[in-house]
């Protein structure tokens, strides 16, 4: 049985301590809010995120960091992107000096364009075959209410795969091992990206073959960035690239897509975060580290180019549609 501490209570975290509770660890759940850990560890129940779903008893909520790594095997990072610098300066010390440390964040940091396993690395000091990251069409609400769903687990050293594996094998979640981390981060960071725009085009009124076309043709850049940083790109092509684009791009479920929706009925940003409990989506941000990131390295990405001039240039959601239809023809 594997010791797991899942540091961070929203959505995902939380049903991943349930995901890991099911399979049979040994869970700790930290909440950066004491009263939400207070509140989980009597109702066992997360309302903020999870609102009418029973954790397991076998999980243990708790405010105190110190105690959540205590001899734990795996730690689960799972607090935003953006945030996951900070929270790791913090919790450092307290980190076990072989623990495995698991990734969800999904995202590139916004000052410096690094990856998420490259911050932990360099917060750490943890060598990169102790960095694992977890990515595949995993919509919270969908996987904690059990509904059937496979991920992907990626991580230089295959063993520390293959443990975080078994630990999170529950009957209705079925994870995969891959040593490809660099395609793993990048599909799961720009599938954001993508949703914002699918979700601008269904705002605007745009039907199915629309949509067929922006993850097509959005799957085919992002894979151009991630063999550009020396991905895989049949990573892409599995549960971490495709199927995460293809859930996150079609699910009213999303965060990002929904976002999108408000930004192509004419939202500002600022009035699409206040409609989605004050939270701007994890693409809006992205959008501007990955249109940097693939500047720097040359990689020509027309819808993510397209995405952060809505939301980094005032270009307007119209022109953004006539503008992607309008480049020069050339073959597939």
């Amino acid at each position: 049985m594997s010791s797991v501490a899942v540091m961070g209570a929203g959505s995902w975290g939380t049903t991943l301590a349930k995901v890991f509770a099911d399979a049979g660890s040994d869970v700790t759940l930290w909440a950066r809010r004491e009263q939400v850990a207070k509140t989980i560890q009597i109702t066992r129940e997360n309302a903020d995120y999870l609102p009418g779903l029973t954790l397991p008893r076998s999980i243990t909520a708790t405010h105190d960091a110190h105690k959540a790594l205590a001899g734990a095997d795996i730690v689960v990072l799972g607090v935003p992107s953006q945030t996951l610098r900070d929270n790791l300066a913090a919790w450092r010390d307290d980190i076990p000096a072989d623990a495995t440390l698991l990734s969800l964040a999904k995202g590139i940091e916004r000052d410096t364009h690094l990856r998420m396993s490259e911050v932990i690395a360099e917060v750490t000091g943890a060598e990169s075959s102790r960095i694992a990251v977890l990515s595949g069409p995993n919509l919270a609400r969908e996987v904690a209410l059990e509904q059937p769903a496979a991920t992907v687990i990626a991580c230089e050293d295959e063993a520390r795969a293959t443990l975080i594996q078994h630990a999170v094998a529950a009957p209705y979640f079925r994870p995969y091992t891959n040593t490809d981390v660099v395609g793993c981060e990048i599909g799961g960071a720009c599938k954001n990206v993508i949703a914002l725009a699918c979700g601008m085009a269904t705002g605007r009124g745009l039907g199915e073959n629309t949509l067929a076309t922006v993850m097509t043709r959005g799957l085919a850049e992002i894979t151009r960035l991630g063999e550009a940083l020396g991905a895989d790109a049949r990573t892409l092509a599995g549960l971490a690239g495709l199927g995460d684009l293809v859930a996150t791009c079609s699910s009213p479920l999303s965060r990002n897509r929904s976002f999108g929706v408000r930004l192509g009925r004419g939202d500002s940003l600022e009035q699409a975060a206040h409609a989605t409990h004050g939270q701007v989506a994890e693409g809006v941000i992205s959008s501007r580290s990955v249109f940097d990131l693939a500047q720097a390295h040359g990689v020509e990405m027309p819808i993510t180019q397209a995405v952060y001039g809505v939301c980094h240039a005032g270009a307007d959601v119209a022109d953004m549609v006539k503008n992607l239809m309008g480049r020069s023809k050339k073959a597939e």
